[in-house]
């Protein structure tokens, strides 16, 4: 899948992955990206080789995300390979030809492009990630490392856990009082509305925004969801610049 405003742009490339068309058994049927989750490591890797294949791509980075607020940025200035175990939780780049995949069972992937810098970001943010603001933080590295604008970002929020599945019992220990705002009366979140106020206020003009509105709780046999199966994959979400 992509997002219409992100496909438009011809240097870049980038594909939201369902969880089909890999070769992971049992619970983490099919395309699982993830070594974390007790899947079989050799069906990993070659459910990897799928994606980059699918890009072209050489250098297809996957980290080990955390749900921290550590942002990686990857510098064209640095022509050194990356290698090792990488840990943080969103990656800036202005590499061509590095594309950044990010792997999700219920987080939001939040992708970025600013063309006039050429510069891109992929975002893993769940709910630890949100109320630390790691979108805000990744918008602020895109300035300060690559002077980006971001009233140029054009973003778009991936498959999800939505408004409609995203309960949360124990919200008052959980989560600060300045997000109580999202919340229904049945302890239910709008992480959605959260990123997106997040980017606008980062600077990220509303309009520039999309989101997919796919929730993956509701869809598991599109995506994966934790909340659902608790032992399950991660689906992808990969942006590169060509």
């Amino acid at each position: 899948m992509q997002f219409p405003d992100l496909a438009k742009f011809s240097e870049i490339d980038h594909k939201i992955f369902t969880r089909d068309g890999g070769h992971s058994e049992g619970p983490y049927k099919s395309l699982n990206v993830s070594f974390n989750v007790g899947d079989n490591p050799d069906m990993v890797k070659l459910n990897r080789r799928l994606i980059s294949n699918s890009f072209d791509a050489k250098n297809l980075l996957f980290i080990n995300q955390v749900h921290g607020e550590k942002v990686l940025f990857f510098s064209k200035k640095d022509k050194s390979p990356i290698t090792g175990q990488i840990t943080g939780d969103a990656m800036v780049t202005d590499r061509q030809g590095l594309f950044l995949g990010i792997q999700t069972a219920d987080c939001q992937p939040v992708l970025m492009y600013e063309p006039e810098c050429g510069v891109v970001a992929n975002v893993h943010s769940g709910w630890r990630g949100s109320i630390k603001n790691i979108i805000g933080s990744t918008v602020e590295v895109m300035k300060k490392k690559a002077g980006c604008r971001p009233d140029r970002i054009i973003a778009g929020i991936g498959p999800s856990l939505g408004p409609c599945c995203a309960e949360f019992v124990n919200y008052k220990d959980e989560i600060p009082q300045k997000f109580w705002h999202n919340k229904d009366k049945k302890d239910y979140f709008d992480f959605w509305s959260i990123s997106c106020s997040q980017l606008v206020e980062a600077g990220v003009l509303y309009e520039n925004i999309s989101l997919s509105r796919l929730c993956t709780m509701c869809n598991p046999d599109l995506f994966y969801s934790y909340r659902k199966k608790n032992v399950t994959g991660r689906f992808a979400s990969v942006i590169g610049i060509k």
